[in-house]
């Protein structure tokens, strides 16, 4: 089907509680590993492209890829700005046919990211394009650091409130303890959930997940085996993924472990046939893993079957 705008796809996630992927892309093999996945498993999902994706592949390239190969299965599929940095970077997929772009002002003063993020919002929604805005800076919660310096990292439920009634925006990205990444966490996996909770109750929007792979023992070991150094890499257990999807969270975006399964099966073509050059032979055990990996999770975030 065509590419559907992220406001139409939140709505039945937000009323039954689901999450919805986010699986970056960079190239062909992973867009037709993500589609493959939503079409066998029913799953809406949402394809992101960062902006150093845009600039390795290509804006125009992006777009037609993906709408191509959305338009060969029947769940929806929507196309996301990952962390656009500047209004003229949301303006360029706004224009370019993405149905959601977010726009990080999260570096800035408060009032100016809302300022910022209500100019993306009167651009984006004349064309039902989501908008979705961070507040709070990611950061792992480790014992070390005192109760003051938490509180300034993790988004305050407060200032949530008052972000989301100015700015407009249709989502947002809070920081509750998790980071970019493969490294989330020096010690016990901990996220801020009682403030997941209080946010939702208060502004009641779907609430997104950065930085939350899961780094998982298997797509580590596999890696390292052929020669990948990741020593200490942790990220987000199951788990923490069912408790926050219950407290709120209806956007997970995923993007390290995609990578992790991926140079885990290029290294191993690699090192078991040294004698293959065929590029195809190489890159399709990559996508097959990377696609077994988005079906792992949309059974995880329970957006299976939900297309």
């Amino acid at each position: 089907m065509p590419l559907v705008s992220l406001i139409e796809m939140y709505k039945p996630a937000n009323a039954q509680k689901y999450a919805i992927g986010q699986f970056n892309v960079n190239n062909l093999e992973f867009v037709q590993a993500a589609l493959e996945a939503a079409d066998e498993m029913k799953s809406p999902i949402i394809l992101a492209a960062s902006t150093s994706a845009i600039k390795y592949a290509g804006l125009d390239y992006l777009v037609n890829i993906v709408r191509t190969g959305s338009g060969k299965i029947s769940a929806p599929v929507a196309l996301h700005l990952d962390h656009g940095a500047t209004i003229e970077d949301a303006e360029k997929c706004i224009n370019g046919g993405f149905t959601s772009v977010m726009i990080d002002a999260s570096h800035h003063p408060f009032e100016e990211n809302i300022r910022i993020t209500r100019e993306v919002v009167k651009m984006a929604h004349p064309k039902n394009i989501a908008v979705e805005a961070e507040l709070g800076r990611l950061g792992g919660i480790e014992d070390n650091v005192s109760v003051s310096e938490k509180d300034a990292i993790l988004t305050d439920p407060k200032q949530a409130e008052q972000f989301v009634k100015e700015s407009g925006c249709d989502a947002l990205a809070v920081a509750v303890g998790t980071s970019h990444g493969a490294y989330k966490f020096k010690g016990e996996a901990k996220l801020a959930f009682d403030r997941i909770g209080d946010i939702k109750k208060r502004i009641g929007i779907p609430l997104v997940l950065h930085g939350a792979s899961g780094v998982g023992q298997d797509l580590l070991e596999k890696a390292q085996k052929y020669g990948a150094k990741l020593p200490g890499a942790k990220g987000v257990p199951d788990e923490a993924y069912i408790k926050a999807i219950s407290l709120g969270i209806n956007k997970i975006n995923i993007d390290t472990d995609l990578r992790l399964a991926w140079v885990g099966a290029v290294r191993e073509v690699l090192a078991n046939k040294p004698e293959e050059f065929d590029p195809r032979k190489v890159l399709g055990p990559a996508r097959e893993a990377v696609k077994k990996v988005i079906i792992g999770k949309m059974k995880l975030f329970d957006s299976a079957g939900k297309a």
